[in-house]
């Protein structure tokens, strides 16, 4: 049996894993979601409905797209490293990584959820396709849809989408758009001539959403074609850089950070530090609250459930309420753990790129208890 990798065409954390079996060239299967056996056997065995899960040949499981590509880079042997062996790289890769995942959702479910008029039609094929069982009713489908359809769209406003903030929400990927597409002008990938964890934790909204969507994918060709290609190239197999006349697939130079890069990271300092200071602080409050919690455990009632709460902070001069998830910890650690086990030397270069970009708060910025993966679950160490 070769790998099975569960998931939908359209799932932004699917994108993530998908994009990275393919670039590995790892041999693997597309199993939709919907199919019988995951619902009967596999969903069982996580303890929850979540995508994506990926079945090795011996039958073992791996759920979310971090830990899938975690699983391999630790084995040993890729094609492509995703992890950069330098300090600067690295750290760019892990920022990139929570960035991409999570603080491009509110653009993502925003360009998919309130443009019926261009995405609908689409939408409504699309969700079943990959979700009802085989075979389906056409009425079935539309059931399908339509209960995935309201579930997405409350979800919308737990991530901070509404009326108020539209505007700004959509300004700022505006913004985004134009600094990645700067920034591509000279190189195929985020740190040159390869994809790594960053490239991964971008293409999961930039492209399940929001280049595959009818209404931003046209919004992507026309105002950001660098982009919309990047998203092209990181489902490819191959390099796929012809238009760069096909570079060494290397990483820029003695770690070099090019401007272009600076400024993109800049731009996440402003547009979601005060998302991470938010959820941050609200954990912390939680924990207080909560001081009885056993290791392993995540102290929710529902163990499937994966927010502790809401919090509401001012994004862009509007305010917002947003879910906390503890996942979004379990990321942000990673950039901590990778600063924190460095060499004083490396240490040093890494921190005064935060420093010169903006970005120091996401050193400080820590919960009073870890977050770990056990059993398919985020818990407290």
């Amino acid at each position: 049996m070769t790998y099975r990798l569960y998931g939908t065409p359209g799932s932004l954390y699917t994108g993530k894993a998908r994009a990275y079996l393919i670039k590995q060239r790892i041999a693997f299967e597309n199993r939709a979601a919907g199919e019988a056996r995951f619902r009967a056997e596999i969903t069982p065995k996580i303890g929850r409905w979540i995508i994506p899960v990926l079945e090795t040949p011996d039958g073992a499981l791996i759920q979310d797209g971090s830990e899938i590509i975690a699983h391999f880079e630790a084995e040993g042997g890729v094609r492509l490293p995703a992890y950069p062996a330098t300090p600067r790289h690295r750290l760019i890769g892990q920022v990139f990584e929570l960035f991409g995942g999570e603080g491009l959702l509110r653009p993502a479910m925003h360009y998919r959820w309130n443009f019926d008029e261009t995405n609908r039609a689409f939408l409504s094929r699309d969700f079943p396709a990959a979700l009802a069982p085989t075979g389906a009713s056409e009425a079935d489908q539309a059931a399908v849809f339509e209960m995935a359809a309201g579930r997405m769209r409350k979800a919308m406003a737990s991530f901070g989408v509404g009326p108020e903030s539209i505007p700004a929400v959509e300004a700022a990927y505006a913004r985004f758009l134009a600094l990645f597409d700067a920034h591509l002008a000279a190189s195929p990938y985020l740190l040159g001539g390869r994809p790594t964890i960053g490239d991964y934790g971008l293409i999961a909204p930039l492209y399940a959403h929001l280049a595959r969507d009818p209404f931003p994918a046209r919004l992507m060709q026309q105002t950001a074609f660098r982009v919309w290609r990047w998203t092209e190239r990181m489902n490819a197999a191959d390099q796929d850089a012809g238009e760069y006349g096909c570079p060494p697939a290397e990483l820029f130079e003695a770690d070099a950070v090019p401007d272009t890069l600076k400024a993109l990271m800049a731009f996440v300092a402003e547009d979601y530090l005060p998302e991470v200071e938010a959820f941050v602080g609200f954990t912390n409050r939680w924990l207080a609250e909560h001081p009885g919690i056993e290791p392993g455990t995540n102290g929710l009632p529902r163990l499937q459930d994966r927010a502790i709460g809401q919090v509401e902070f001012v994004w862009r001069g509007v305010p917002i309420k947003v879910g906390v998830m503890p996942y979004r910890v379990y990321l942000l650690q990673k950039i901590q753990d990778l600063v924190d086990a460095a060499a004083p030397a490396e240490r040093a270069a890494m921190e005064a790129l935060l420093e010169e970009t903006g970005l120091s708060a996401l050193l400080s910025l820590r919960v009073s208890r870890r977050v770990v993966r056990k059993d398919f679950l985020e818990v407290w160490a």
